[in-house]
């Protein structure tokens, strides 16, 4: 069963993650290390969950939404409420996302005129400078 188990530092360099943040999920109760001593060890379900978590945070689910994931992963009907739910947030995330994209876009395009508008002001006090010299 040792190598199964990972050490801290182990994860940390495996999922290029810092002990603190480990410490953190492991004190929101997301991860659930075995103890000896000061010493951590993750297990195989440790580090499947650690990946979830991370995956969960690149696309912008809460700690509390992935805590509720991860929880249902044990109701024993083979995940399915645990991908339903999945499906679910991830469908209005992915909504989010696709409304924030669509006015960042908007503000790229406005910032963009603005900018021409500030270069063709600034060629203008240039060449209106030049001609007076």
């Amino acid at each position: 069963m040792t190598d199964e188990l990972m050490t801290i530092r182990e994860m940390c360099d495996t999922f290029d993650v810092t002990p603190r943040t480990l410490r953190f999920y492991e004190a929101k109760e997301l991860l659930f290390p075995i103890r000896e001593g000061s010493r951590r060890l993750f297990t195989r379900r440790d580090r499947a969950r650690l990946k979830l978590i991370l995956r969960g945070k690149r696309f912008g689910f809460s700690l509390e939404d992935i805590r509720q994931l991860l929880d249902l992963y044990d109701r024993g009907d083979r995940q399915e409420t645990q991908l339903t739910r999945t499906y679910e947030l991830a469908r209005d995330r992915l909504a989010q996302m696709e409304a924030q994209r669509a006015e960042l876009d908007e503000a790229i395009e406005e910032l963009k005129g603005q900018l021409a508008w500030g270069a063709e002001v600034l060629a203008s006090f240039k060449a209106t400078k030049a001609a007076a010299e």
